[in-house]
């Protein structure tokens, strides 16, 4: 679907633009929601008031923007010659002030490499605990810059002649004797790398002059990807997966460690809660240890996850030091303010591949948790808590995490929706597949454990004679059976017929109550699967690349109603095809106004990819995921939700070469807004000697024109330093006005 901003206004006219778009509703009857570290509603509201004038000026892009203030007939001549730069660009006025960077001592370890969600809890106006996601290795910037960086060198060229020599892509680490010297050199590598992922706290403090700078107290600490292996410092789990942990003996792999988990990685987005822990999302872990499941929960052999590696990234490094698969992939919470917490992994929010987290925490009510699993043809989950929340910044709501039930969105093409409970008396009801954009769906294989893809009808029929209910696709007792449902969530929610989406990445609640959700790509993997023609399509009603932003609101306003109504308010997309301008939404942000903030996560291999045509050699169209190099670099843009430039999106900032930025967080103030800029340079690396290139982009204005754009290109970064030759770091970056007055 495709929305260009009048349908939008007559959409939000029809469906009622208070319930969907007034972040602080009218009504007073209807509840405030207790946001993470946010003002008083009283200053929120005054904020509100103004939100439709801007407190900056945009910025200007390499595309035609119906919001960069240049009239159509002369975007052609505005866009004819472009310079991208290998900086973080922001409107004038504004500045940014590096905090951390990639190698920087952390308590007894360093800061990580490529992170990612930030979180700010305020101990004062001033001061607080920034926890920062390190998700994982860009290989050639890091190898690159790893002896320079971290001050030692590490096995990389050794490793690559024997893999050549041995003629392999791959190598099983894990069944290799202990005295192969391969081995050892693997893990060597293996182990550094584990440790530049995870997570980090760093205390902070805010001079007078408005910039913030580390303070180094004895909060400040790392939690690796082996945290607990040889330090004692293992993360501890809750829920029904507990009792899957806890087996000695299984139809698969177990690690004998019971409910303690050595590290967590991949840590891409997460959510902060109203009681000042943080929520640290798990999400391509299937990179590190094996995904998929036995029926009773238990892993694959490590040895299903063999070492490899490519130009971007490194492989199967967990299952060097025979990490169990089943523990990862889980929602970590962390207190920043306890130095002596090293994270709990809370099974009932269910393990898939977490991005992030959205939380809804209402006294009186149960205490509600959204998060989205990021792949294509993944779900949005639900969980709603058993218990009730009595005070929504008591730290004792942890605790209501250890019993609820989790659910999977299913979409209705109408506007409509419920919510699927995943336990073991769910009836078997998986897709049709001529709905999927793919048609293809991975469901459990059963007995002999893992997943199989289904490509005709007749395989879905076929499972659905065999098998009931959920508790029939898996064994033990209840309790296991509950837990391992809640291990192999993404396939048991296909198996019950939850809707296939569009990668959703980032959940988070409005100050009303409702739910925006960032769904990033609507296109097909052969691998993964494919979201619903049905909820997610481009105006041909084929696959589209671009993506969505959607809201959902949950039945009468509760957090625990089983029935929502949703809407697409945003899509990504050219401006002459009814986007807004910019792809793939990512990570967002909400203002004291209710007002979107958002990220944008392109393929770094598509970053300002040449396209002199619209007509490839063969003389067909360009596929639209090669037509995003026609965006230029990753982006921060603005979107208001209420007032005169509801429906419109500017573009506030363009990131350095071939990164993304991550993770915005706003301070309590709003005077700053602190941002990750992860993996600089993951592509080609090193930028020497100011290298650069001139490349032809077929362009359109906004009316749908089309002219020969000639855009100067730099090969590489040397960001955050900007120096010549420098080796680019990612980077946590806090963002304020000259001024120091609010963003």
């Amino acid at each position: 679907m495709t929305i260009k901003r009048r349908d939008f206004l007559t959409f939000l006219g029809g469906m009622g633009g208070a319930m969907l778009f007034d972040a602080f509703p009218r009504n007073p009857n209807i509840p405030r929601f207790s946001m993470p570290f946010m003002g008083s509603e009283s200053s929120s509201q005054a904020f509100a008031a103004n939100s439709s004038q801007l407190s900056f000026k945009p910025i200007k892009g390499v595309m035609p923007l119906v919001t960069d203030a240049i009239a159509p007939s002369q975007q052609s001549q505005a866009y004819k010659n472009v310079e991208v730069v290998d900086d973080l660009v922001l409107p004038e006025g504004f500045v940014y002030d590096v905090i951390a960077a990639w190698g920087d001592r952390v308590g007894d370890s360093r800061f990580g490499y490529n992170n990612d969600y930030l979180s700010l809890v305020e101990t004062s106006n001033n001061e607080g605990y920034l926890t920062v996601n390190f998700e994982y290795i860009s290989r050639t910037p890091w190898e690159q810059a790893y002896e320079q960086v971290i001050g030692k060198s590490l096995p990389f060229k050794e490793v690559d002649a024997a893999l050549k020599a041995a003629d392999k892509q791959e190598i099983d680490v894990w069944s290799l004797a202990d005295s192969d010297p391969l081995k050892s050199q693997i893990t060597l590598i293996a182990k550094e790398a584990l440790t530049d992922v995870g997570i980090g706290v760093i205390s902070v403090r805010r001079n007078p002059d408005g910039k913030w700078v580390r303070t180094n107290s004895s909060a400040d600490r790392r939690i690796t990807g082996l945290s607990g292996l040889e330090d004692g410092r293992y993360l501890k789990s809750t829920g029904p997966a507990v009792a899957v942990f806890r087996k000695e003996k299984g139809l698969g792999y177990t690690d004998q460690l019971g409910d303690r988990i050595v590290g967590t990685f991949h840590n891409c987005a997460g959510g902060t809660s109203p009681w000042g822990t943080v929520f640290s999302a798990e999400e391509n872990y299937q990179e590190f240890v094996p995904e998929a499941v036995m029926a009773d929960g238990t892993s694959l052999s490590p040895s299903k996850k063999k070492f490899s590696q490519d130009n971007i990234d490194l492989f199967g490094v967990a299952s060097v030091f025979g990490l169990s698969g089943n523990k990862y992939g889980w929602m970590v919470e962390i207190d920043p303010a306890n130095p002596n917490d090293y994270g709990t992994k809370h099974t009932w929010l269910g393990r898939f591949r977490h991005e992030a987290v959205g939380i809804r925490a209402e006294a009186g009510k149960p205490l509600v948790f959204y998060s989205g699993c990021d792949r294509r043809g993944g779900h949005l989950y639900k969980f709603v808590s058993s218990g009730i929340v009595k005070d929504p910044k008591d730290k004792a709501n942890s605790k209501l995490l250890e019993s609820g039930m989790l659910y999977a969105a299913k979409f209705n093409a109408d506007g409509t929706g419920s919510w699927i409970a995943l336990k073991t008396s769910t009836a078997i009801n998986p897709h049709q597949l001529d709905v999927l954009a793919g048609k293809m769906l991975p469901l459990p294989q059963r007995p002999e454990g893992g997943i199989f893809k289904a490509t005709k009808e007749e395989e879905i029929a076929a499972f659905k004679s065999k098998f009931k209910t959920l508790g029939d696709l898996y064994t033990g007792s209840d309790r296991e059976k509950q837990g391992a449902i809640l291990i192999d969530a993404h396939y048991a929610a296909n198996a019950v017929g939850a809707t296939c989406t569009a990668r959703p990445e980032d959940t988070k609640i409005a100050p009303d109550g409702s739910l925006f959700i960032a769904f990033t790509s609507g296109s097909v993997s052969s691998s993964d699967g494919s979201p619903d023609l049905r909820i997610f399509k481009g105006a041909d009603g084929k696959a589209y690349e671009y993506g969505w932003i959607m809201r959902l609101n949950e039945d009468a306003n509760k957090p625990e109603a089983m029935k929502f109504k949703w809407s697409l308010v945003a899509t990504g997309g050219e401006p002459a095809e009814g986007g807004l301008g910019f792809t793939n939404p990512d990570n967002l942000a909400i203002d004291r106004g209710g007002n979107i903030w958002m990220v944008t996560d392109i393929s770094s291999d598509k970053y300002n990819l040449a396209i002199p045509s619209r007509k490839d050699k063969s003389d067909k169209p360009v596929s639209q995921s090669n037509l995003r190099g026609l965006y230029g670099n990753s982006s921060i843009w603005f979107m208001p939700t209420s007032g005169t430039d509801i429906g419109k999106a500017y573009l506030f900032g363009f990131g350095p070469m071939e990164c993304e930025t991550t993770g915005p967080f706003f301070s309590r103030d709003q005077q700053t807004l602190f941002l990750s800029v992860q993996h600089p340079g993951e592509v080609t690396g090193l930028r020497k000697d100011m290298a650069f290139e001139s490349r032809k982009f077929a362009m359109r204005t906004t009316t749908g024109k089309e002219f020969m754009q000639t855009r100067k290109v730099p090969i590489g970064s040397n960001w955050p330093s900007r120096k010549p030759n420098d080796s680019p770091k990612p980077a946590v970056v806090a963002i304020r006005k000259v001024d120091n007055t609010a963003i």
